[in-house]
């Protein structure tokens, strides 16, 4: 059987962190950013896991 090969989006979007779980980016940030407070841009700046629903899925995708 050929080896998997790994989602190109998703490993340009996700990373794994030391324990395992999947790190991602915050959408909403691209543009229209005059529109939300200074504390939103803030929350929106540092990066979220992925949720436990969805990981799965994400792993696979990364050959994991």
């Amino acid at each position: 059987m050929p080896k998997m090969k790994t989602h190109s989006s998703a490993k340009k979007r996700f990373k794994v962190t030391g324990s395992g779980k999947l790190k991602r980016h915050h959408a909403k940030t691209s543009h229209m950013m005059r529109n939300k407070s200074k504390k939103a841009k803030l929350r929106l700046r540092h990066g979220a896991l992925v949720d436990k629903a969805d990981e799965k899925r994400m792993k696979l995708l990364l050959c994991m």
